[in-house]
């Protein structure tokens, strides 16, 4: 694959070619993975992810029109749009650049036409939020041309509404704040329900790996729906908005009193939140072992109290625990496939790769791939020229 440099010159180059002019900007918005928090964002509880060092960019120039034209590289497709006239098309990938441009609107963003080329090396469907990446980048490319104030949390919010609301996709507000709001070698406590975040450094001399186990979600529209409903009628229960206003200690007090089935759902939300808030702290102070245990039993969680995982993502999750240089290792995203995320030595990080890689393929005859990232500042934007609107 080549690297950010490469993509960035073949962006600048096409831009040429496509519109016939030098670019004004580049706009860029992280994918992540999320380290620890897993089915707590819509319990209002907490998350602990981080923006990794693949992204999408868009390389654009302002229009003196309502006029949004974008060429991708990625689908070899040229689109266009006028803002006065926006409509749903479809499902194709324009949707996300159009669903970004009602969201802003109608959160009371007056914006500006623009033309510009796309691309991105986040990798599709393996759960590291490509299309936050995608709704965040047209994000700051719309704050180029249009000149309104850069506000993280408002950006987020206005790309979950536009996943939400006009690609039809019910996310959670993680992916949108993260993308927006990462910080360059730290991960990103953030509180689902106030939206208040903070950086945490990374521990020193650690890499974080993603582990894509190549296999991919099936039904997971129904076993969510069933866990959230099993969440909500959890919350009834104890008569508050949402798990994460229950406490361990009330948990265990009155654990005799709720069936089998949504007790282990609670306690999964519940210790889940603890176990973010625990990491955060370890992080903070440079504990990676701390940090690696508290993954290890979240894992554990996922598999027997919240029964999100498959035969797959632990076997991958058990050879990167097992592993001498791995401090712990866990299911990361939804669950039932996708990707793990293991923190590991740095100096270890190229026996860890390739061990666990072979183990892997020799227990599941599948072939894993696997990312080594570093913790990347959240959407930016590098202006090329000293035109168009100032405001950063």
């Amino acid at each position: 694959m080549t690297g950010e440099g490469d993509l960035r010159s073949n962006l600048l180059r096409s831009f040429e070619a496509c519109f016939g002019e030098a670019p004004e900007w580049v706009a860029r918005a992280p994918g992540r993975v999320n380290l620890i928090g897993e089915h707590t964002d819509y319990n209002d509880g907490f998350v602990l992810p981080m923006a990794i060092d693949r992204g999408v960019w868009v390389v654009g120039r302002s229009r003196g029109d309502r006029t949004v034209s974008v060429y991708s590289l990625y689908f070899d497709d040229r689109r266009e749009f006028e803002l006065d006239e926006l409509d749903r098309g479809g499902d194709e990938w324009i949707e996300y650049v159009r669903g970004v441009a009602w969201a802003l609107g109608e959160r009371g963003h007056v914006l500006s036409g623009w033309e510009g080329v796309t691309a991105g090396d986040v990798p599709v469907g393996a759960g590291l939020s490509s299309s936050a990446a995608v709704e965040m980048a047209t994000a700051r490319a719309f704050h180029a041309a249009s000149g309104f104030r850069w506000d993280p949390r408002e950006m987020a919010l206005a790309g979950q509404r536009a996943e939400n609301e006009w690609v039809g996709v019910n996310s959670g507000i993680m992916d949108q704040m993260i993308s927006a709001s990462g910080v360059e070698g730290h991960a990103l406590l953030i509180d689902c329900r106030s939206l208040a975040t903070r950086a945490v450094p990374l521990p020193p001399g650690t890499s974080v790996v993603i582990l894509d186990t190549s296999t991919r979600r099936g039904l997971v529209g129904s076993a969510y729906n069933e866990r959230r409903a099993a969440c909500e009628e959890a919350a009834r229960f104890f008569g508050v908005p949402a798990l994460r206003d229950v406490d361990v200690a009330t948990l265990e007090a009155r654990a005799a009193e709720m069936d089998p089935l949504s007790l282990r759902r609670a306690r999964h939300v519940v210790t889940e939140n603890q176990r973010t808030l625990d990491a955060a702290e370890a992080m903070a102070r440079g504990d990676a072992a701390e940090v690696g245990r508290l993954m290890n039993a979240s894992h554990a969680s996922l598999r027997d109290d919240f029964e999100v995982s498959r035969r797959e993502l632990d076997v991958i999750v058990e050879l990167a625990q097992g592993h001498a240089g791995c401090h712990g290792a866990r299911m990361t995203g939804a669950g039932f496939g996708g990707c793990a995320v293991a923190l590991v030595d740095a100096a270890a990080t190229e026996g860890f790769v390739r061990e666990v890689a072979a183990g892997y393929e020799a227990a599941t005859r599948l072939h894993p791939k696997v990312y080594v990232c570093a913790a990347s500042e959240g959407a930016s934007l590098e202006r090329l020229a000293e035109t168009g609107p100032a405001a950063r």
